[in-house]
């Protein structure tokens, strides 16, 4: 189990659902632990200590934060077929990181309108739905916020935008998928599949139903669900993979070995205290100990993380 994937997620999860299609272009084989959408996440915070955003993935004693890190993990473990093309790679990113983004939440200002979310949650227990929006509220503490009229005029803009790709091609830049047909897709995916009753909004791009059929064709590859309590029992077990020999790039001023804290700069904003171990060009990764997981090593992307030195205590 020391090198199985282990996605930490949940059905209705976008990022998840953005993930789940990447394992399986990439026909992987997979363990899915289910996470709560609402706190309390004892199990989660055992694991990556603070940082509570869905998914993340884990392998063995190693947890990486955030699907960009985790589409670069998956390249590395698995280089065909391809996320980033050599001729689409900056290209592929830029467009990702907004579609991630920009596009996201213009997505979700939509989908979580009143209509909604009254299916979103009809048949859950009561209460559930006022404490989802509620933790989304505070999640989303000092980010700017799209009324749900600019939002929607936002996002049929960027269908629009999209439909026009894909009536050139299959996917978004070729006739093969990339890492941005998976980064536009997951809040799309929302749209249909979780919030049913507003999916007219794909009525004018028709060409963007067909390349959303094309995208969940490709599936979630083989996937087995794992109990929580067994994926923190792999962690123990396990020790963290040897950190790549990549050179440190200190951006801050804190030496490797300070005690430090890494967290988003936007959404979810809770802090992962931990130990600096590596910072590369591309990523930052902490070590931590936890009484039920044992010694893990948390890592996240640099782009959108903030590392800090620990306060005193």
């Amino acid at each position: 189990m020391n090198h199985t994937l282990i996605l930490h997620q949940y059905a209705a999860s976008p990022f998840s659902e953005k993930v789940r299609l990447m394992l399986g272009y990439k026909q992987l084989a997979w363990r899915a632990v289910t996470v709560p959408a609402v706190p309390p996440k004892p199990d989660v915070l055992a694991l990556t200590g603070g940082y509570r955003r869905t998914p993340f993935l884990q392998i063995g004693a190693d947890i990486y934060c955030d699907s960009a890190l985790i589409s670069d993990v998956l390249e590395h473990l698995q280089p065909e077929p391809v996320l980033y093309p050599p001729h689409l790679k900056g290209v592929a990113r830029v467009f990702a990181q907004w579609a991630d983004s920009t596009l996201f939440w213009a997505a979700m200002a939509y989908n979580l309108q009143p209509r909604g979310a009254q299916v979103l949650f009809a048949g859950l227990p009561e209460g559930l739905g006022q404490a989802f929006a509620e933790d989304r509220r505070e999640m989303r503490a000092g980010m700017v916020q799209h009324r749900q009229p600019e939002a929607t005029q936002a996002y049929r803009s960027y269908l629009r935008r999209i439909s026009n790709m894909v009536e050139e091609h299959s996917f978004l830049f070729g006739a093969e998928p990339c890492v941005a047909d998976f980064a536009a897709y997951h809040g799309l995916w929302f749209t249909r599949h979780c919030v049913p009753v507003l999916a007219d909004i794909f009525q004018p791009t028709p060409a963007v139903l067909e390349w959303m059929d094309r995208m969940a064709a490709l599936g979630h590859g083989q996937v087995e669900p794992l109990a929580a309590a067994d994926a923190i029992t792999v962690a123990a077990k396990a020790e963290p993979l040897p950190l790549a020999p990549e050179a440190f790039q200190d951006e801050h001023g804190i030496p490797l070995g300070s005690p430090v804290t890494v967290a988003a700069d936007s959404f979810g904003t809770e802090p992962t205290a931990g130990t600096l171990v590596a910072a590369t060009r591309t990523r930052y990764t902490l070590a931590r100990t936890d009484p039920r997981a044992g010694t893990v090593h948390v890592h996240f992307p640099r782009i959108g993380y903030i590392l800090r030195k620990a306060a005193n205590p």
